[in-house]
């Protein structure tokens, strides 16, 4: 059996982006990203990126920023209130900030 996990999205960044150090020394860097659906609705998606990517390619983000972010979805598992919960969220590959073309009349 074949599978495949890749994920391409496009999307503003609704929050700042949270930075953290972990006790491993890795980086990671998190925020939301809202992807526009049918009609007005919006798909919040949390992205997280890791290492290299968490201190370059995210550093400058801020919120409102259109990005394009590839990657591909995983499960986490964590402890709540002394409950088990479980959240899936884009690991990102890359994330790419857009520019934004200019209007003209």
């Amino acid at each position: 059996m074949v599978t495949v996990n890749v994920v391409v999205l496009a999307g503003r960044v609704s929050e700042v982006p949270e930075v953290k150090s972990m006790p491993s020394g890795d980086q990671v860097t998190r925020f939301r990203l809202h992807v526009p659906e049918a009609g007005k609705r919006v798909l919040p998606l949390p992205i997280s990126a890791w290492d290299r990517l968490a201190r370059k390619g995210c550093e400058r983000l801020i919120k409102g920023d259109e990005v394009l972010v590839r990657g591909h979805l995983v499960r986490r598992f964590f402890r709540d209130g002394g409950g088990g919960r479980s959240v899936m969220e884009v690991v990102a590959t890359e994330v790419k900030k857009l520019e934004k073309i200019p209007e003209t009349v």
